[in-house]
């Protein structure tokens, strides 16, 4: 069987933690220090019920409300990660607004998305609820995950979620017969 292909774009307001949990899934590492992202690309294989994916993730530079969707981030990519820090309120208001200005240029009606509360291990620090996280990700008919970036396992299963969800909906769009104007 081939290996797919499969881009994904991870997402969210600046200092939420993208770029550790990128680091984290493709190199098993934690970088502990803060350099801000302009763009960061990282590819890795992996294999997911007997076939093999290459992930291209792009690591993106930190988003407001204020910041336009860059069009490049709807192009080719297969689904998002959303990312929000639990300890801080204005991440989680910046993910929403990524989520809406993803729907509108995406114009498809579901796209693959994990949404991720990330940071836990700053649980004495936290400001939104599991419960919160959970009930947006359930909005916008998406995955919902906590977790922090110092744990392997934890990064590795946001993208193996991700990828059954991208197969899942291309295996409902695949089955829908062609459409023939004439």
């Amino acid at each position: 069987m081939s290996c797919k292909q499969r881009k994904i774009a991870v997402m969210g307001y600046r200092s939420v933690g993208k770029s550790s949990l990128s680091i984290q899934f493709v190199d098993g590492q934690f970088v502990d220090s803060y350099d801000p992202t302009i763009e960061n690309t990282f590819t890795k294989t992996v294999r997911i019920n007997s076939q093999d994916y290459e992930l291209t993730l792009v690591d993106t530079a930190g988003q407001d409300e204020l910041t336009l969707f860059p069009s490049q981030y709807s192009i080719d990519v297969h689904g998002y990660v959303l990312v929000y820090s639990i300890t801080d309120i204005r991440s989680f208001e910046v993910v929403g607004t990524i989520f809406h200005k993803l729907q509108d240029l995406n114009g498809k009606i579901q796209v693959p998305v994990v949404l991720v509360g990330n940071k836990t291990d700053l649980h004495m620090e936290r400001m939104i609820s599991y419960e919160e996280g959970k009930k947006l990700a359930e909005d916008w008919n998406a995955i919902f995950l906590e977790t922090s970036a110092k744990q392997t396992a934890s990064a590795s299963e946001i993208f193996h979620m991700l990828l059954s969800e991208m197969e899942k909906i291309d295996g409902i769009l695949g089955d829908r017969p062609n459409c023939i104007i004439s």
